[in-house]
């Protein structure tokens, strides 16, 4: 199906000698085969199976020589196929199954994407090695040089690719494409510990504008640009992660395969963009096309080329996508992955205890959640272990972690929904879902406080008794929603936010986090803990601070999913509880409205629990409920647990409440 199209511009005098057809995907993370790993269950809308077909529809609409398909990267990280199957040490010895979808489906090129570099750059070039096409990236590169060009590359940066076009005359022509990849510089970020000392990146447009008039040079008739990146609507600057604007004015590029923030384009979505023109399908004028999340769309641009003096040039150009869903999956593809997927079944269906309450996540952003819970005290019971012997150990210690699956972009049914009975190995990678490692820190009570801030910017200011507001900024992922176990606080929403999702200041008075107390004890400055976070958090994702450059005690090679494998194995059966940690602060007489999955109907008295009314689905299947905001403070933590914290802070105040790891303070 056709979502958006712009007709030919060329002039009419001039008409198009040939068409070359762009087909593209981006962020597959991993879904090939129409199964919903996590739940274990057929029929999952998006897939690379199904997008398999659109391929062979899309190519037989015109002659296949004149298609290229490409991938924009982030296709080998993001599923029990991948995630389990496609690692060493889970018994799989085949090709990794991505790869060999990719393969037989033919396609022509791609690039990096940032979960490419998740289980580290071995494990990657090693992986790559099975693809038929050139994988791409001219930004992350083993060491850098006086320009870009210098630059000893990771992968090679660029690839021109001749094609002989057929015209509508049957005549062919040589038609050369420069393709020039590019991933987030923020990987050095995100993969800090695979990466660092491995690897560099550089600003996307920067290494854009030495790249792509090199390849101009070289011969290439035509750019196009596979970018890892999506369309922020802000100015642009240095280092940006989201660059597909800025990309746009660089001279020379053709057309642009954007991605990485899980959105398509052209939509309405991006109406007020600066820059965009929804109706034609470009940034500044540049055909651009951007596919989703999870092979929802296929992406295709259609350049049609006329022949002058100065040689090829663009004289048109039509921008559709392909929407997936309910497209029957390529029976080539399926049989191709057959055995990979029998595995993946089998390692998935593997029990590892049992859980004597039910496990799910549409109601983790609006009260204490026992699935987060479960995660906390795996991280800390990890973390606890790999201190014990170490002066940390006297440090009190908290957990942080988010929720991953909340609706959102991910649609209604992104969210995790484990019942009450076995807890295989499937329900650990549904409630964590990436492959992060644990990080320890040590951080003080101002850390702490401005961390929570962060954290709390996915909530909309509320004004006070204004009917029908959205609690939720659908803007901000509900990843960033770090609730830190072993504190206790509330999030004042009659407050703006504190920070953007960039991470800067956007209102340096707001504070929306209040009442922060540690045993019921109210938390200091100068205060220290321990606490276990993730790996991707520790250096900064999101919009965090980067406390692992000055604060880690400890960094685990194992993922979390294993870590909280082994708790579940060892603690099972589990009863699943969350404590108190967080709350809304009380605003009386204060109703709003959220969004979340369907799926929480089967849930009926945590509705009731709420006091909130079921208002039925919208029109993009969300279930809306709208819910009262707390008219009253909870009691506080009981006095003896205060006066134990206050003791053991006046006894340690000179012995372990001093940071050992920041410069700068005393040494234990």
């Amino acid at each position: 199906m056709i979502y958006a199209k712009h007709s030919p511009n060329a002039p009419a005098n001039s008409p198009p000698v040939t068409t070359l057809r762009l087909l593209a995907t981006s962020d597959v993370h991993g879904h090939v085969l129409p199964t919903d790993y996590f739940a274990g269950t057929p029929g999952a809308p998006g897939a690379l199976a199904r997008v398999a077909s659109l391929v062979r529809r899309a190519r037989a609409e015109i002659a296949p020589e004149n298609c290229l398909l490409l991938d924009n990267g982030d296709f080998l990280q993001g599923t029990a196929l991948t995630d389990l199957t496609g690692r060493p040490g889970r018994g799989w010895r085949g090709q990794h199954p991505v790869i060999r979808a990719m393969n037989r489906m033919g396609y022509d090129a791609a690039t990096l994407g940032n979960h490419e570099f998740n289980f580290g750059l071995d494990w990657l070039e090693e992986t790559l090695v099975g693809a038929d096409f050139p994988v791409l990236c001219a930004n992350a590169v083993r060491a850098t040089g006086r320009t870009p060009l210098d630059d000893t590359p990771f992968r090679p940066p660029v690839t021109i690719l001749t094609r002989h076009l057929r015209a509508a005359d049957d005549t062919r022509h040589a038609i050369r494409i420069g393709l020039v990849g590019f991933c987030p510089p923020q990987v050095m970020v995100w993969d800090h510990a695979h990466l660092t000392g491995r690897i560099s990146t550089r600003d996307v447009v920067e290494t854009a504008r030495h790249w792509v008039p090199t390849l101009r040079a070289r011969g290439a008739d035509i750019v196009i640009a596979l970018a890892h990146t999506g369309i922020d609507p802000g100015p642009d600057r240095s280092g940006m992660e989201n660059a597909a604007r800025a990309l746009a004015r660089v001279p020379g590029i053709d057309a642009i395969i954007a991605g990485h923030s899980h959105r398509v384009f052209p939509s309405p979505d991006h109406a007020r963009t600066p820059g965009a023109d929804v109706a034609r399908g470009t940034l500044h004028g540049v055909p651009c096309v951007k596919p989703g999340y999870a092979a929802s769309h296929l992406g295709q641009i259609d350049l049609h080329l006329l022949r002058d003096t100065t040689g090829w040039r663009v004289a048109g150009h039509a921008v559709a996508l392909r929407a997936c869903a309910q497209i029957p999956p390529c029976r080539t593809v399926t049989r191709t992955l057959a055995r990979a997927h029998a595995h993946t079944l089998r390692l998935t269906g593997y029990t590892l205890g049992e859980t004597r309450a039910a496990l799910h996540s549409y109601l983790s952003l609006v009260r204490d959640d026992p699935g987060l819970a479960l995660v906390n005290a795996a991280q800390r019971a990890a973390l606890a272990e790999a201190i014990r012997d170490t002066p940390y150990a006297t440090l009190p210690m908290l957990s942080a972690c988010a929720p991953f699956k909340t609706g959102g972009r991910g649609g209604p049914d992104h969210f995790t929904d484990i019942p009450a009975g076995p807890l295989r190995l499937r329900n650990i990678a549904d409630l964590y879902s990436f492959p992060n490692t644990l990080c320890g820190l040590v951080v003080t009570g101002a850390d702490l406080r401005d961390w929570l801030e962060r954290a709390a910017i996915c909530f909309n200011r509320i004004t006070p008794g204004a009917p029908g507001q959205a609690l939720l900024d659908p803007t901000v992922p509900g990843h960033v929603f770090d609730v830190i176990d072993g504190l206790r606080y509330a999030i004042d929403l009659t407050s703006p936010a504190r920070y953007s999702l960039s991470g800067a200041v956007i209102d340096p008075n707001a504070r929306r986090i209040r009442d922060l107390t540690y045993r019921g004890c109210p938390l200091a400055d100068e205060d220290l803990f321990v606490i276990a976070t993730n790996s991707y958090r520790a250096w900064g994702g999101g919009p965090f601070l980067p406390l692992a450059r000055g604060a880690l005690i400890h960094q685990s090679n194992r993922p979390i999913r294993d870590l909280l494998a082994d708790h579940v194995g060892i603690s099972s059966p589990i009863a699943p509880t969350a404590p108190t940690t967080w709350r809304l602060a009380p605003m009386p007489a204060t109703r709003v409205a959220i969004l979340t999955g369907p799926g929480l109907r089967t849930h009926s008295n945590e509705i009731a629990a709420l006091g909130a009314i079921d208002e039925g689905l919208d029109e993009t299947g969300f279930l809306r409920l709208d819910m009262p905001l707390p008219e009253a403070d909870s009691p506080t933590l009981a006095k003896p647990a205060a006066d134990a914290y206050m003791r053991d802070r006046e006894v340690g105040a000179g012995r372990h409440l001093a940071n050992p790891v920041r410069s700068g303070r005393k040494q234990p």
